[in-house]
């Protein structure tokens, strides 16, 4: 049983072939696999069970996720590499009959088609599109102006504010410290961040840069963008609302 018996979960099949690695070896290779939205923000892959090359040794435990229930606990072996408790079955009874979900992070590779695909799969209802604007964006931190920009490239994507991602020139570069902080996304690619020191205060990791993003959103290459929900911005002379988001 589930703990909201109520509720069923999202599943649908994708079509794309998903293929994941552990130490250089094929993990899994599916045709078929299943989008299983376990909550609102992103799906995760589950694949047939009969799609996973791997060994799946059973743990004897069991994991409950929520709206489908109980699965088995499985070590991932394959040619001497293994991941120990990385795959969860699901019985024939479950919304996921049949069904092995293989802990994304515990992987070294994932695969869409031939391309790489990082943090999760790609959610077929989420949309990115980045259009070139000409909005005056004025961001301030503790009152300080740190960018001031005309020029942005405008990033909407589905179930986020908008993002206006600023040319470094526009940006106050004196103010910012370089952070080790990184964090990766299925549709631009690798982040790195600045802190905002102003008035001896530092702001932690509050703006990012994508170096070299994914091919689909080379449009904010080098560009700079900073968390609305953590500034004060103003655009057109008009300040704006801090959004509420996963994070604010």
């Amino acid at each position: 049983m589930t703990d909201n018996p109520g509720q069923q979960p999202k599943i649908q099949r994708s079509p794309k072939r998903v293929r994941t690695y552990l130490g250089g070896r094929l993990v899994a290779d599916s045709r078929r696999p299943m989008l299983v939205w376990e909550h609102p923000y992103y799906p995760t892959y589950y694949l047939p069970a009969e799609d996973v090359r791997a060994e799946l040794r059973p743990t004897g435990g069991t994991r409950r996720i929520d709206l489908l229930g109980d699965g088995d606990v499985l070590d991932v072996l394959v040619d001497g590499a293994s991941a120990e408790g990385a795959a969860v079955r699901f019985p024939d009874s479950s919304p996921a009959p049949g069904l092995v979900r293989i802990d994304w992070g515990a992987m070294d590779e994932w695969f869409e088609e031939d391309e790489p695909v990082y943090v999760h799969p790609r959610d077929p209802y989420k949309r990115v599109d980045i259009l070139a604007g000409s909005r005056h964006v004025v961001v301030r931190v503790g009152g300080v102006v740190v960018a001031d920009s005309r020029r942005p490239q405008i990033l909407f994507e589905t179930g986020l504010p908008p993002r206006y991602y600023l040319p470094l020139a526009d940006v106050r570069m004196d103010l910012l410290r370089p952070s080790d902080r990184q964090t990766r996304c299925p549709y631009k690619g690798t982040a790195t961040y600045w802190h905002v020191l102003v008035d001896g205060t530092e702001h932690p990791d509050i703006v990012w840069t994508y170096r070299t993003p994914l091919p689909e959103s080379q449009k904010i290459a080098g560009l700079a963008c900073f968390y609305d929900e953590r500034v004060e911005v103003t655009i057109d002379g008009e300040p704006q609302e801090k959004p509420h988001t996963p994070f604010s």
